[in-house]
């Protein structure tokens, strides 16, 4: 994989992440600087509370930081107003959870199509997009399906499905297996190597799960708000 700054789809510098409660001051990221490549799959890796999520929940832009960039694209996100964050975070950006959050009362199909829809993207694409990614991740009989006729592999499945209806660069996942059984999680990770191969699609991983991490292309670890080489 190249190292050039062409190729560098993500960046963060310096970034710091502060909480403030009743109790003080909390300091969670203390300068996080990361670039990740297209088409990678890097993991990220710690012990629970060093600021895994709040990393990844920065990156999406679903929080802001305390200081410091976070660029897509060559795009300083932060730059940004709410607004055109929000339609940024919709097209260039996919999202996979440990719990699916899915919408209890659509399909399978039209939880997939959702993010399409808020893009104002032309139904009959949307409609084609949707059956070909439920054919991908080996669910084209089960899209009239609610969440709640569906096993818990299948419903991360739709997931996936969801979060890369939007063609999106970059993918990020916080602990995408960390509800499921070993089956099930097994083949989580092929459909991601899949997806990447297929679409050069990159993707960031939370887990704890070392079996995952070490089948990525680089492992980040987080200790105690840095990165540790």
């Amino acid at each position: 994989m190249s190292d050039s700054a062409n190729d560098i789809i993500l960046l963060t510098r310096d970034l710091r992440k502060t909480y403030f409660s009743s109790g003080g001051e909390v300091e969670v990221l203390r300068g996080v600087s990361i670039g990740v490549s297209r088409g990678e799959i890097a993991a990220i890796v710690g012990p629970s509370g060093v600021g895994k999520s709040t990393l990844l929940n920065l990156i999406g832009a679903l929080d802001r930081p305390s200081s410091g960039e976070v660029l897509i694209n060559g795009e300083d996100l932060f730059s940004k107003n709410d607004d055109e964050l929000a339609e940024f975070r919709n097209s260039t950006i996919g999202f996979i959870f440990q719990f699916h959050h899915l919408l209890p009362e659509l399909s399978a199909f039209e939880n997939v199509m959702l993010p399409a829809l808020l893009a104002g993207k032309p139904k009959e694409l949307i409609h084609e997009r949707t059956t070909s990614l439920l054919n991908d991740v080996g669910l084209s009989e089960r899209g009239s399906h609610k969440p709640s006729e569906l096993s818990g592999g299948e419903r991360q499945r739709v997931a996936i499905a969801r979060a890369i209806v939007n063609d999106p660069k970059l993918i990020l996942a916080d602990e995408p297996t960390g509800n499921l059984d070993r089956e099930n999680a097994e083949e989580m990770y092929e459909l991601i190597w899949k997806l990447r191969e297929e679409n050069q699609q990159t993707f960031l991983i939370v887990t704890h799960n070392e079996e995952l991490a070490n089948k990525t292309d680089r492992i980040i670890r987080l200790v105690d708000g840095y990165i540790k080489e």
